[in-house]
């Protein structure tokens, strides 16, 4: 395991190293010190893993040093290539025959070895001078961990140089430009949410190959959604339309040219589409369990809370919060009235969903009714469940302060259950509060601002109102019994006195007289 001081100072290297020219070879091969004569092959590195002890005449420093790089090796301009160069000092000597070079890919754990020997004329002629060894015909993939030994044939203990290296990524533009893995294409993009397709066209990306795109939801991983297409090289317009069913803010666009360890692009656009997450939401009615399960990693916190009003914030429940960074979350025993909400909260804002909203789950209601120096409170619920109910003063939107005894009662079967609460209520502050108790989660239904003016009458109250309906009745009727008597004697008395006529019949010959005395015209 690298330190964290190595770790720095590799990313330091690797940073600085982004704009490095890659240095070109023609061929790969081995070269030695001028006058020195040697040549190499693979090799196994089984028969040389073993050490002997080295002579006392041999210098534990008969190798000085090892140095590792990066070589590019170019075909037809961009067909280019990856190789390790190593280039490493020793001191010849009558006992060493020559070195054996190793690398190990630490991601892989694969590896391969050379050997480089040295002829029996030139150990003889130049023995004890310094020479130089170079090698340059590992080939390395971009970005690859690797792990390099020299070691002396033959191999002595405790006469070995080691060293880690690390290959150049496509962040390097000169390695970026060249090495066909590293040519990942560049994606636009276009949406019809209405049809739910993503438009992708390619461009900047390898000649003549094959490209995948596909959508994805970005995890550790961009998980695969299903939706996939494969263009052809032998095609000129590199474009597709992928399907998706949700907008979400780990949906990307990935793209890759088809070939072996190829580089990849990903374009993320929906980032701000997080409207859809908070719809996971399920229930259990077997086991009254409220779950929601993210569709993407997301930072929120969960909470259940009251829905007061419409346009009103959602009051939280207490000890229902949770922070979900990227687990499921559950809520065990949970009362499934309408009013029982999830709120989500992000950076970015809170969303409220309220599942039970929609009318198919049980539900109960809470009513109140005024009697004699009493209040009467009513539940009724469609299954068996166990409410309390008590007379709370108001402080808050989120508390209420209980000012007597609780009430406990049985509900169920749609039958109304009534519980009675003594004394005269009213007020602005005081509310009559009701919630189940045989869940862990319940929503606290409120009744409040109950009115003194609409407390029933005692009944002293009932006998004087009905003392003076009745009064009110009685000279209603004896005022219409008058009136009647009126009319029939002032009729009698017209007649008498115009020879038995009405006086209607008066009125009327009275007219027609004034008719005939009127002047004629003409």
């Amino acid at each position: 395991m690298l330190s964290v001081d190595t770790q720095i100072l590799l990313v330091i290297i690797l940073g600085a190293s982004d704009c490095q020219i890659i240095p070109r070879i023609e061929e790969c091969g081995l070269k030695c010190s001028q006058g020195f004569h040697c040549k190499s092959k693979p090799s196994t590195g089984i028969f040389n893993s073993f050490c002997r002890d080295a002579p006392a005449s041999l210098s534990s420093t008969v190798l000085k040093s090892m140095k590792l790089s990066t070589m590019m090796k170019c075909v037809q301009g961009n067909q280019c290539s990856l190789h390790l160069s190593i280039k490493g000092t020793l001191h010849l000597d009558e006992n060493i025959r020559g070195l054996e070079i190793c690398f190990l890919s630490v991601d892989t754990q694969q590896s391969q070895c050379v050997s480089v020997r040295f002829s029996r004329k030139t150990n003889k002629k130049l023995g004890r001078r310094k020479v130089h060894v170079q090698f340059n015909c590992f080939e390395v993939n971009v970005a690859q961990h690797i792990y390099v030994t020299m070691k002396t044939i033959p191999n002595y203990c405790e006469v070995k140089l080691s060293q880690e290296y690390y290959v150049e990524d496509c962040r390097n533009n000169d390695v970026g430009k060249h090495i066909p893995v590293c040519f990942a294409g560049k994606l636009d993009y276009n949406v019809d949410r209405v049809r739910k397709t993503i438009s992708v066209i390619v461009s900047n990306f390898l000649q003549d190959h094959d490209y995948y795109v596909r959508l994805c939801h970005k995890w550790f991983t961009c998980e695969d959604v299903g939706s996939f297409a494969l263009l052809k090289g032998t095609e000129s317009l590199k474009s597709t339309s992928l399907q998706y069913s949700q907008l979400l803010p780990c949906l990307c666009i990935e793209g890759w040219s088809a070939i072996p360890d190829a580089r990849r692009t990903q374009l993320c656009p929906f980032k701000n589409d997080t409207e859809a997450l908070w719809d996971n939401i399920a229930y259990n009615p077997a086991t009254q369990t409220l779950a929601w399960e993210p569709a993407c990693p997301v930072s929120v916190t969960v909470n259940l809370c009251r829905l007061t009003k419409l346009n009103d914030p959602c009051v939280e429940l207490q000890n229902s919060s949770i922070t979900a960074p990227e687990k499921q979350v559950k809520y065990s025993r949970v009362d499934t009235h309408p009013r029982l909400c999830m709120k989500f909260t992000t950076k970015q804002g809170s969303w409220v969903r309220c599942p039970f909203a929609h009318g198919t789950f049980p539900a109960w209601k809470m009513g109140i009714a005024a009697r004699a120096e009493k209040i009467q409170i009513s539940f009724t619920s469609q299954t068996m469940a166990q409410f309390s109910a008590l007379v709370c003063n108001k402080t808050q939107m989120s508390s209420c302060n209980s000012v007597g005894t609780h009430h406990s009662v049985s509900a169920g079967d749609s039958h109304i259950t009534n519980v009675n609460i003594s004394g005269e209520i009213c007020g602005s502050e005081l509310c009559i509060q009701g919630w189940r108790t045989d869940v862990d989660y319940s929503v606290p239904l409120q009744i409040c601002d109950i009115k003194c003016t609409l407390s029933s009458p005692s009944e002293d109250d009932d006998e004087n109102s009905l003392k003076i309906i009745l009064l009110t009745a009685m000279i209603l009727i004896l005022l219409t019994t008058m009136t009647l008597l009126g009319h029939k004697m002032l009729t009698v008395f017209y007649r008498k006195k115009h020879g038995g006529s009405s006086p209607a019949q008066i009125i009327r010959q009275s007219f027609s007289t004034r008719v005939k005395s009127a002047p004629s015209l003409h």
